[in-house]
């Protein structure tokens, strides 16, 4: 929106041809996607509580979590409305990836929203029954698989690129390249869903992971910076940066609130949003892999619940005192934030791995 009037004002004055590069409109997203998050926050956070919209606490679970009852949830919708207004001021909206992107959030985020309002507005305990909360993501899933690649320009942009290796590219035909696209966004999603159990817990890794999409999205979408970096070339993708920087700006606005101890929850709304953003970020920019490693602690705690049930059904023990993991190290006697700042390191040393294949070839 703002690119078109800055390009019309550039004819009159050159100094508005500054908002052309996609470094400096990346950073206008952020603090725009930023200030909004916190603008909005403290207005949301009161609606929420006012009508009585807060997190349902499981008694089997850390004692010390029953504190937490009545915490207002469904926060993630802050995030949704921060980045999305920050990427309709500052992309490119004749870049298909965008309204791709776009509708891969926000489709998610319906899904999570529904099943939030179940939850917590409706009082069905059990909220979207899984059967229909999967259908509707592998909808979506699939109608963003079909998306990509209907439109796609190039062979780059439906090839499987493996890192750390100079001209390893794998060529996939619709059908593989539909089936990968559909599990790395639906299975990203309900990773950071999973993940987003404490208290900061999913947000800063999904801040830090975003980020880091933004610099292979910039650096895939610049011919030169590709051919260096011999990664692939894919015009048009260098517009992503945008839509990362508006989630790494709207997920620190939600953690000024969010932060231990918590003013308001992500709940389904966010997590599934932002896992499917970043599954969908990583398939455009053609990092599917790297994405495993940047998204340790989602994959981990993930594993970590299909360890538990697995082991629970075939021998009747279960190997974590409590799955997702990050409760099983509570019940060990960390304290929350101590789990909190230890993934959170732990996310940025992989984050910084997954930059590390840039140039390890």
């Amino acid at each position: 929106m703002l690119l078109l009037l800055t390009e019309y004002l550039a004819r009159r004055l050159s100094f508005f041809h500054v908002f052309q590069y996609l470094t400096l409109r990346g950073i206008m997203a952020a603090m725009t996607a930023l200030a909004l998050a916190l603008w909005i926050g403290p207005r949301m956070i009161g609606m929420l509580a006012r009508y009585q919209i807060g997190q349902r606490v499981r008694n089997d679970g850390p004692q010390t979590h029953l504190q937490k009852a009545g915490t207002p949830t469904m926060g993630g919708g802050l995030i949704l409305v921060s980045m999305t207004f920050s990427t309709l001021l500052w992309a490119d909206l004749n870049n298909r990836f965008i309204w791709i992107l776009m509708f891969a959030t926000l489709a998610f985020g319906i899904i999570g929203f529904y099943d939030d309002y179940l939850k917590l507005v409706v009082g069905n305990s059990k909220g979207l029954t899984a059967r229909y909360k999967y259908l509707f993501q592998s909808l979506a899933g699939l109608f963003t698989a079909f998306a990509l690649h209907q439109f796609h320009q190039s062979l780059a942009e439906t090839s499987l690129y493996v890192p750390f290796f100079k001209a390893v590219a794998i060529p996939m035909s619709t059908a593989l390249f539909v089936m990968l696209t559909y599990f790395v966004i639906v299975g990203s999603s309900n990773a950071v869903n999973l993940t987003d159990g404490l208290d900061g817990l999913a947000i800063m890794p999904a801040v830090m992971v975003a980020g880091a999409l933004g610099v292979f999205a910039y650096a895939t979408g610049n011919v030169k910076f590709a051919s260096y970096l011999q990664i692939p070339y894919i015009p048009g993708v260098g517009e992503v940066l945008i839509y990362s920087a508006a989630l790494v700006g709207a997920g620190l606005g939600f953690l000024w609130f969010n932060a231990y101890p918590a003013q308001v929850f992500m709940g389904d709304v966010g997590a599934l949003a932002i896992g499917a953003a970043l599954g969908t970020m990583a398939v455009i920019v053609r990092q599917e892999i790297v994405l495993f490693v940047m998204g340790g602690v989602f994959v981990l705690e993930t594993v970590s619940v299909v360890l538990q049930v697995g082991s629970f059904k075939l021998t009747g023990k279960r190997i974590f005192k409590m799955a997702p993991i990050h409760h099983h190290f509570e019940l060990k006697g960390w304290p929350e934030p101590r789990v909190i700042v230890r993934f959170w390191i732990i996310s940025f040393v992989l984050v910084l791995a997954g930059l590390a294949t840039l140039k390890i070839r």
